[in-house]
């Protein structure tokens, strides 16, 4: 069965295939990457206006030795692992940042499966809210790293609040020549103020059963779905068709224009 998408205006034809989709990072992280590319706060896409505060937040995770198990929600050797990636995070190797993410909803988008022209226009066609680098494009090169955008760092503050001005400043200037489609969970969306980017497409996963929408299978729909989106508006269709294409045993997808 088809799932429903359901617009908010009148224009079904909204979407084009130059779009920009957000997406969270995962706690699972790949380990490693390229010591020839080391990490540094000018290497991403939007580095101009965030690298300040990506060496700000580095800096503190430095003099926070890591930081400890309420700040980054792991024990033992996770912990352990954390803390020595987030105390030596300049210099430190990099992979392109589909390549480092592992968690679930990574895992069914799953690029390293698609041809190559279909994965370069996927890594970057895909921006990242993460509470270390603000916001990255997929193809970015980035650490190993620890710290969720709910995070509270000493001196800085609730990390989405933060971020928000900058993140919200690029996203600004994308949406100016490209389709922005929402994805994010509610709380990567608090480090955008959605007021001034007009136009966003939030797409929502929303139960065929009824009751709440998360855990595992929702974070695999998600990736699913990114990536039906991503092939969809590749071959031309409207970010509204691709979605009503989009086929789940559990989930119907809502479209709402913002």
């Amino acid at each position: 069965m088809t799932p429903r998408v359901r617009l908010t205006d009148k224009n079904e034809d909204i979407g084009s295939s130059s779009i920009l989709i957000l997406l969270p990072p995962s706690e699972g992280k790949a380990e490693g990457g390229d010591e020839q590319r080391p990490w540094t706060p000018e290497a991403g896409t939007f580095s101009e206006t965030l690298k300040d505060k990506c060496l700000t937040v580095a800096s503190a995770l430095k003099t926070a030795r890591g930081g400890d198990t309420t700040l980054l929600g792991v024990k033992g050797a996770h912990l352990e692992r954390a803390r020595q990636a987030n105390t030596s995070l300049v210099g430190a190797p990099t992979l392109p940042a589909w390549q480092r993410y592992t968690g679930v909803v990574w895992d069914h988008l799953d690029l390293a499966s698609l041809t190559a022209p279909e994965r370069k226009r996927a890594a970057a066609s895909i921006a990242i809210v993460s509470g270390l680098l603000g916001l990255v494009l997929a193809n970015d090169p980035i650490p190993d790293y620890r710290l969720k955008i709910g995070a509270r760092l000493p001196s800085l503050g609730a990390l989405a609040t933060w971020w928000r001005p900058e993140v919200t400043e690029e996203l600004v200037k994308v949406a100016r020549r490209r389709v922005v489609i929402d994805l994010l969970p509610q709380e990567h969306r608090g480090a955008v103020d959605w007021t001034q980017i007009p136009g966003v497409i939030r797409l929502e996963l929303v139960s065929k059963r009824g009751g709440a929408v998360g855990g595992h299978n929702a974070k695999a729909a998600k990736g699913l779905l990114a990536r039906h989106v991503l092939l969809a508006t590749g071959k031309g269709a409207s970010v509204a068709k691709g979605a009503s294409s989009f086929n789940h045993s559990d989930y119907d997808v809502h479209l709402v224009t913002m």
